[in-house]
């Protein structure tokens, strides 16, 4: 019986805890001052996907740092990229990203071909939140420009994530502790690391 009022008593505290509100996500606005406020270099934190070849990648990418460099044109970025990917450092210099200022959308393009569309979600120029939009399953991920973002810009990411209904399973993190050498940094022992040449 005390059990049992205990637990009737505790029902409203329980039934009156909301799950955190969800707060649309609000892709920024392109203009003439976006572009520049993103070249230089970026580091990949966590992504989180239900989209089958997204976590694939995501699972065998256990880090990656990469750059944008103004492009050929105005409405478009070179990257450089530098992962480690199953075990392995590779770079990829071949890709673009093409800027689309009338929606506000971002393409990333390897080799001619479209690999995915994006938004950029962006709370802190420290942060690149992008919500990937030409899939059908929902897709987003979380680069910064340090290696370590804040607990508190974290836990932000973690509520647009459970806003479109993904969870800490669909969730992969990159580490520092995987990190591989910039193109032209000198490895331990003083040479280049010959996978970056």
């Amino acid at each position: 019986m005390l059990a049992t009022l205990t637990l009737l008593l505790g029902l409203p505290l329980v039934l009156s805890i909301e799950p955190p509100s969800c707060v649309p996500l609000v892709p920024v606005t392109f203009d003439n001052t976006t572009i520049p406020t993103l070249l230089g270099p970026w580091f990949y934190i966590v992504g989180a996907s239900r989209y089958p070849p997204h976590l694939a990648e995501m699972k065998a990418v256990t880090y990656t740092a990469f750059s944008f460099s103004p492009g050929s044109r105005e409405d478009e970025l070179n990257v450089t990229e530098v992962m480690r990917l199953n075990g392995t450092c590779l770079v990829r210099n071949s890709s673009k990203i093409q800027v689309f200022h009338e929606n506000s959308t971002m393409a990333h393009v390897d080799e001619n071909q479209t690999v995915s569309m994006a938004r950029l979600i962006q709370s802190n120029k420290d942060l690149l939140i992008l919500n990937h939009i030409n899939i059908d399953f929902p897709s987003l991920s979380l680069s910064a420009r340090t290696p370590n973002v804040s607990k508190e810009h974290m836990e932000e990411f973690k509520a647009h994530l459970h806003c479109l209904g993904l969870t800490e399973e669909d969730t992969f993190h990159t580490s520092t502790k995987d990190a591989c050498p910039l193109p032209g940094e000198k490895t331990g022992e003083g040479d280049t690391d010959p996978q970056l040449k």
